[in-house]
């Protein structure tokens, strides 16, 4: 990063470089929302502003965030912004944020830790559970097909992608906001705290022998679990679940030999689902 560029910038420094950003960004309690309708999303969602920088075109469009930031706002050029991040910033804007302190499972499970007045706590009925999706990109895109069907908290395995990463975040359109979710504790134990809080488990395969989700017989609070972009499922949840459950696929694509889909586009359907008898 150029001397001449305020030190307060290194929040924004290197952003392209993975392994980097996740041991700086978790050392500093920060992330990085980009863009103004992600920054506006972070902001209502209560995300503390640290600084703000962009290009003069998102200053006006931006006015009303940046008034009581002050001395925090950093108008640069396109050049610079590029030298700084280490890559061209379509959306013209980037937001500092500090992380909020991430509420347990069982807070989640009970409707607590939300952000929301005691009164207004309500428990979740349907949830995802990701057990090590480790693409920023994936888990942002489960996260906003999760909000826009009526998912209603994400709970993640230890080993998940952070979903506050800037790809996560900018992939999602901001739904990371939208959505409560927490980080198990203990991989191995997860699904009994689960089962302790009266959810009905049911792990998604590829396995067409498994049952149809449309099929399925939901009652109560139900937890649909998603397996790693690679190997799905561990043997482990697969074989606690309550229920193994499939996306019935069609008998000519199975022809061609293909008898799956991606995670993302398995979400998608299986949330659909998930929310059928929600």
């Amino acid at each position: 990063m150029p001397e001449a560029i305020d030190p307060y910038l290194a929040d924004y420094a290197n952003l392209r470089d993975v392994e980097l950003r996740k041991s700086m960004e978790a050392e500093h309690g920060l992330f990085i929302a980009e863009g103004e309708k992600v920054i506006r999303r972070a902001v209502a969602a209560g995300y503390p502003v640290r600084s703000v920088l962009l290009t003069s075109r998102w200053a006006e469009p931006l006015a009303d965030l940046l008034g009581p930031l002050g001395d925090r706002v950093h108008v640069v050029d396109d050049a610079v912004m590029e030298d700084v991040t280490g890559f061209q910033v379509h959306r013209g804007a980037l937001a500092a944020m500090e992380r909020l302190p991430l509420p347990s499972v069982g807070e989640i499970l009970a409707g607590r830790g939300t952000g929301r007045a005691p009164a207004e706590h309500v428990a979740p009925r349907r949830v995802l559970v990701l057990e090590d999706l480790v693409d920023h990109g994936n888990v942002g895109a489960i996260f906003r097909c999760a909000a826009a069907l009526g998912v209603e908290a994400v709970i993640l395995s230890p080993r998940c992608a952070d979903p506050l990463y800037r790809r996560s975040v900018k992939v999602s359109m901001g739904a990371v906001f939208a959505i409560p979710y927490a980080r198990m504790a203990d991989w191995y134990a997860g699904l009994a705290e689960l089962r302790g809080a009266g959810f009905q488990t049911l792990a998604l395969t590829p396995d067409q022998s498994a049952t149809p989700m449309d099929k399925v017989t939901m009652a109560g609070r139900v937890a649909l679990l998603l397996g790693s972009e690679g190997d799905g499922l561990s043997s482990r949840w697969l074989r606690e679940a309550d229920e193994a459950v499939c996306i019935p696929m069609s008998p000519a694509a199975m022809g061609l030999g293909v008898d799956s889909l991606n995670v993302v586009a398995a979400a998608a359907i299986a949330c659909h689902g998930l929310m059928r008898a929600g």
